[in-house]
Formats: C-alpha cells, structure tokens, sequence
C-alpha cells in the first residue's frame, strides 16, 4: 500500500459527509435513531483522467454532482442540504431577482454581472446556515484535513470550494459582461460559453491559489471564502460528527486503495 496522500475533497450533509477521490466515494450518515451508515462504491466519472485546461473545471463539478443521485438511491435517509425549503425558496428568489436585474436599463452591466453574481451565492449560504450542516461541514474539513496533515486539522480548509467563490464571482462578471456585447440572437450562447468559461478559469485559478497561498492576489482571491467558511459554513462539531466524517473518509480511501 503506499503511502502517498490522494487528493480528496467532500461535502457536508445535513445529517452527514461525503468524501470522495480519484476513483471511489463513501458517504456516511447518522439516522434519526443514531444508528452509523456508511455505503462506498467507485465513480462512474473520472475527473482526474481530463488533462484539458478548458474541460477539468466543469468535469470536476460533474464530477462532484454525479454523486448525488447515487447517495440518494445508496442511502434514502440522506439529508441533502439543498432540500431544505428555504434553500429552494432562497434559489427561486435570487434566480428572479437576476432576471429583473439584467432586464433593467438602469443598471450597467457590469453592476449587474457583480450584483448577479453576488445573489447567485445566496442559496449556498442559506444551505449552510443549518448548524447540523455547518457542523458537518467543520467535521469534513477536520477529517481531510487531519488525513493530509497527519495531525488535528482546523475545521476551515484551504481547499474548501467556498475559496471559489472569489475567483468566480470575478470570471463570471467579466465573461457575462463581454457575452452582453454580443448580437442579441447570439447572446445565449454566448452567456453559456462564459459561464464554462468562467468555471473553467476559475478552478485554474483555485489551482494556483492553492499552490500559492502567500501570494498577495491568492489571498486575496481566497478572502471572501475563508470568511464565509470561518463565520458561516462552519462550527465546531461534535465527537459524533467527527465519527462521521471518519467513517466516510476510511471507507473511501479503502475502496481507493484496492
């Protein structure tokens, strides 16, 4: 077996953790009666074989979303924190919002892509407002964390996906922006192009950030998600969370090392 580390990343539930690699993922939950489930099972989709600049960003977010309908088939009990009402309810308001706002002659675009961009992040943070989700969160963070470090990590990460956040509200507004210049039979398509553009240049940028963490503009760019990691996404867990978490990283880094 060696003993090199495996990139992982994961995502908190409102009852539990999903830890996944380059080939596998396992999720764990607690039941409404306190009972331990834990399922592991391989990826249908490899991020990690796409060696392309331009597609690794949107592979890996599908890469990531194509768990989920697994874990509900896996695991019905799972709580997934977009579910929630108020989530749904906070996604249909920021989406109508956006809508009056870029037909508003009023507003520059480059306002508008900004202010866009800026609601899109609302139904995240409305997710996470939960404190069994933000605490499955930190347990998450702590788990992987602690793998990678070989010792207790914190319950912030630096590679949590809520550093994207500011590489990509700046992408987006630029790519939307230039995609409003567009003849209008064209815009659509060209509003799509920027927005796998802007998450394509996004994760190189998350990338680099993650390579340099003591450069000005990395920190920067990482500033508006560390706050939200430190004063929202996460708390404190539990012993019973962290057990959680653990339970889902150990059964993912065994079906990896098979």
């Amino acid at each position: 077996m060696s003993d090199e580390k495996l990139r992982l990343g994961g995502m908190a539930l409102a009852n539990g953790v999903l830890v996944h690699g380059p080939t596998a993922w396992a999720c764990a939950i607690r039941t409404e009666d306190g009972e331990l489930k834990v399922v592991a099972k391989r990826k249908r989709l490899r991020a990690s074989n796409v060696e392309s600049p331009l597609l690794r960003g949107p592979v890996r977010l599908l890469d990531a979303m194509a768990i989920i309908p697994q874990i509900r088939r896996a695991l019905p009990e799972a709580k997934l924190p977009f579910q929630r009402p108020a989530v749904l309810a906070t996604m249909f308001g920021s989406a109508t919002v956006v809508r009056l706002l870029r037909g508003s002659p009023s507003v520059g675009p480059a306002a508008q892509e900004l202010v866009s961009g800026l609601l899109s992040v609302a139904p995240a943070a409305m997710a996470l407002r939960g404190s069994d989700v933000a605490a499955y969160h930190g347990a998450e963070h702590i788990s992987i964390g602690s793998y990678e470090q070989g010792k207790r990590a914190a319950k912030e990460h630096n590679r949590c996906g809520s550093h994207l956040i500011g590489p990509l509200l700046a992408t987006t507004a630029i790519g939307n922006t230039l995609a409003a210049r567009a003849p209008e039979n064209l815009r659509k398509t060209a509003r799509l192009g920027a927005q796998v553009a802007a998450v394509a240049a996004s994760t190189e940028i998350f990338g680099w950030m993650v390579r340099n963490p003591d450069n000005r503009l990395a920190r920067a760019l990482a500033k508006p998600g560390h706050e939200l990691q430190h004063r929202l996404a996460t708390v404190d867990p539990t012993p019973e969370q962290i057990e959680v978490a653990e339970a889902a990283l150990a059964a993912c880094l065994e079906l990896e090392r098979e």
